[in-house]
């Protein structure tokens, strides 16, 4: 059994990582909020452009544009870009295990890929396993902004337009309801399908609002796709990152609550210790009293005259 002592730097030790755990717990809610908020201030736009698209479908219906599916249906594809979203460290739980983990299972299924990653914790993963990320994408997970997005999305609309890849997909974790745990989403950013957009109706009270686009439906369309597959994205990156911290809020949680657990068994087991202590030092003590107590009575005996009994003469 461990000593006061062995016992005394335990219990110091884990309140000291508890305290940590604590702090990271603290940091990671002021983080979520902020997000949260930033979020709500960007998809009323998100969504207007959204309402724009399904407008323009709403009155036209042959629109021809490569960042739609034909009418006809889908075609095979042949090469696919990722964009895989994680964080920049670990400590969140399985939130970065989950989303590599559907990635790669995604990946082993084409032969041609792009990989795009956000998070130095996926690049450091990837990179460990030789597989290849395209080295002009490099952006850290923290603080997702609008103008990132729009970088992001630049570059996987070249490759869209210029033919490199037939598919763009995004990988990334959305909060559950009531803070419960992360969702891992797989979607198709591009091309996309017609009847998303296709069913929607204008509710305007009874008149139906007609819009006149310039030069042509088509054109309007594919200036809009631009700034809508940036705004997804930025909507991707933010969702990503509240799942985040509300996943290292819960594994800081669990954390908290395992070290207050470990206190509470530390405790016990250091005043058993202790009594142990306290009551062989009483048993010590009386022991020696005695002793003492045997030895003044001898002294006396002797130093009142009293003769030792005589051995007997055989």
């Amino acid at each position: 059994m461990a000593n006061l002592r062995e016992i005394k730097n335990r219990i110091s030790s884990v309140k000291s990582t508890q305290k940590i755990t604590n702090a990271m717990y603290l940091i990671a809610s002021t983080k979520l909020q902020k997000a949260r908020a930033e979020q709500e201030k960007a998809m009323p736009c998100f969504r207007l452009q959204e309402s724009e698209m399904q407008r323009i479908f709403r009155r036209r219906n042959d629109i021809n544009s490569h960042y739609f599916y034909p009418e006809t249906g889908r075609k095979q594809a042949e090469s696919y870009a990722y964009l895989v979203i994680t964080a920049d460290k670990g400590l969140a739980g399985a939130y970065n295990h989950n989303v590599l983990s559907l990635a790669e299972k995604e990946m082993a299924r084409h032969k041609k890929v792009h990989l795009f990653v956000v998070g130095e914790y996926g690049r450091q993963y990837f990179m460990k396993r030789h597989i290849p990320i395209e080295q002009t994408f490099l952006y850290t997970a923290q603080n997702p902004t609008f103008r990132r997005a729009r970088k992001i999305a630049e570059e996987l609309l070249y490759l869209y337009n210029e033919g490199v890849c037939d598919e763009i997909r995004v990988i990334f974790s959305e909060m559950g309801h009531g803070g419960a745990d992360a969702v891992v989403r797989r979607t198709q950013l591009l091309p996309f399908e017609r009847g998303k957009f296709g069913k929607y109706e204008e509710q305007t009270g009874g008149y139906r609002k007609e819009y006149e686009f310039y030069p042509n439906p088509t054109a309007a369309l594919e200036n809009i796709v631009p700034s809508y597959v940036a705004g997804y994205i930025f909507g991707a990156l933010i969702e990503s990152f509240c799942s985040e911290q509300n996943a290292r809020m819960n594994a800081m949680k669990s954390a908290n609550d395992n070290a207050q657990e470990l206190l509470d068994d530390l405790s016990v087991q250091f005043n058993r210790v202790r009594q142990a202590a306290i009551t062989q030092e009483i048993t010590e003590v009386a022991a020696g009293a005695k002793a003492q107590m045997k030895r003044r009575r001898k002294a006396k005996g002797r130093s009142d005259g009293a003769q030792p009994p005589k051995k007997p003469v055989t």
